[in-house]
């Protein structure tokens, strides 16, 4: 069976008149006959029978058409529906987030405010590569050769964050040999940072006693500035710190810091939305750096 039988069979169903059904098609009434009997020469069962002058359906056409018609009405919606999706991946930006996740958070509110009709989809996933943008972080960022993805990177220091207390007080930097017995107070989740932050203290000959993890930078500054440990503090990514009760070290040897890198890849037909979010956002990573420094 042909699609274009099938459309004529509906017509010639719904006038029950073969030349006002021919004049409707625009095509000559003996090919529409001719249309019509080969159907039912495929079918193998009689789909009109005559009536009067006029023609109607049998009881096989009369099932034909009740199962024939919602499936060509579908059919019919299809290229108007995919055109819909199309339009709603193209708003549709797919964030994969491994670093920063905060700053990002707060650049995604900011945007929203700009173009209200963007849908961003986030995900955590340090596996999969099916993203338009990739927020993450390494220690030193080696760009590959050949790549063709939009790579923004941006270099963070890390400080040490400390509790505000005597032994700290008047101090700018620090080595992390002179805090070797000290507790450290960590941020849970963070598979990437943490491994940064391993390198730079095996690099400098010391094993940390990481005395609570914690998800979420709030309380890991809560609990430095209670005095119940130390941490590493990225200087731009994370919130600002009270400087009443925590106070950031520059840390001396060695001396600490991290790229973060925004990608961008080209995957959809219309680009132009997550273009454009990926040029707020890496500006947002860029004011966000030199405001702080």
């Amino acid at each position: 069976m042909e699609l274009s039988q099938l459309h004529y069979f509906l017509e010639v169903a719904q006038t029950q008149h073969v030349t006002r059904s021919a004049e409707n098609l625009h095509m000559a009434q003996p090919a529409l006959t001719h249309a019509i009997h080969k159907l039912e020469d495929e079918l193998e069962v009689p789909l009109f029978m005559p009536r009067g002058r006029n023609i109607m359906l049998t009881s096989y056409g009369e099932y034909f058409y009740k199962k024939l018609s919602p499936l060509l009405e579908e059919l019919d919606a299809l290229p108007e529906q995919l055109k819909s999706m199309a339009n709603l991946e193209n708003a549709t930006v797919h964030l994969n987030v491994l670093a920063a996740s905060s700053l990002v958070t707060e650049a995604i509110i900011e945007y929203q405010r700009i173009d209200d009709n963007i849908h961003i989809e986030l995900k955590q996933n340090e596996q999969s590569d099916l993203y338009d943008i990739n927020v993450t972080t390494k220690l030193f960022y080696q760009p590959p050769e050949g790549g063709h993805d939009s790579v923004f990177v941006c270099t963070e220091k890390i400080y040490l964050a400390v509790p505000n207390i005597p032994r700290f007080r008047g101090r700018d930097s620090i080595t992390l040999q002179e805090v070797k017995d000290d507790d450290f107070i960590a941020l849970s989740g963070s598979k990437q940072l943490r491994s940064i932050f391993d390198k730079y203290c095996t690099n400098a000959g010391i094993h940390p006693n990481i005395i609570f993890e914690s998800d979420s930078p709030t309380a890991v500054k809560n609990m430095i500035g209670a005095n119940m440990g130390i941490g590493f503090w990225p200087d731009f990514s994370w919130e600002k710190v009270d400087t009443h009760r925590v106070r950031l070290l520059e840390i001396a040897n060695p001396q600490c810091s991290r790229d973060i890198l925004i990608t961008y890849k080209r995957n959809k037909q219309d680009n132009t939305r997550t273009k454009a979010f990926y040029t707020f956002l890496t500006k947002y990573f860029e004011l966000a750096s030199h405001h702080y420094s």
